[in-house]
């Protein structure tokens, strides 16, 4: 379980990002959940980084609709299915799912590169440093298109449970 995997990470290097929607069309309150799950499991230790788009000329959100996820530049899926229960056991939904540690490391690159609007070599090193010297600082200046995701909150994790009885039971 990802809960487990942050509350104990494997080594101090671990780090999760996610890129979300700050205003999604539905689900808000069980990914706001999830979330609030996941920084409760991080306590303070900085693991966990949830970030969102901004227009390049600094107008309004970007609408974050891609399910790609990226694991130790390992393995990569995407598809239509959200990484959520309602969408992976209800919905028809369709991802593929690859072990090819190529085409993951080059997914990686392209989008932080296109995300952090960054060159590629400058993004091909360790995946950590990265993550805290880049997307780290990025997203807390807004500039030039990364930031917060905003209204994230460790007692968001409140609504989990009814939300999810209520969208994945029925």
């Amino acid at each position: 379980m990802l809960e487990d995997k942050v509350r104990n990470p494997p080594d101090d290097r671990f780090r999760l990002v996610v890129l979300l929607p700050a205003k999604p069309n539905n689900g808000e309150e069980d990914t706001r959940g999830q979330l609030g799950v996941l920084l409760n499991a991080d306590g303070d230790a900085g693991r966990v980084l949830a970030c969102t788009l901004i227009q390049k000329d600094g107008g309004g959100p970007v609408y974050v609709h891609a399910k790609i996820g990226i694991v130790d530049d390992a393995w990569l899926t995407l598809g239509s299915a959200n990484l959520n229960e309602h969408s992976l056991f209800n919905d028809t939904e369709v991802n593929i799912v690859t072990h090819d540690a190529r085409l993951a490391k080059a997914t990686r690159l392209a989008l932080w590169s296109e995300h952090l609007q960054r060159p590629i070599g400058e993004l091909d090193r360790d995946s950590t440093e990265v993550v805290d010297e880049l997307w780290r600082s990025t997203s807390h200046t807004r500039e030039p298109r990364l930031v917060l995701l905003p209204h994230v909150s460790r007692r968001s994790a409140g609504l989990l449970g009814p939300v999810n009885g209520l969208l994945v039971d029925g």
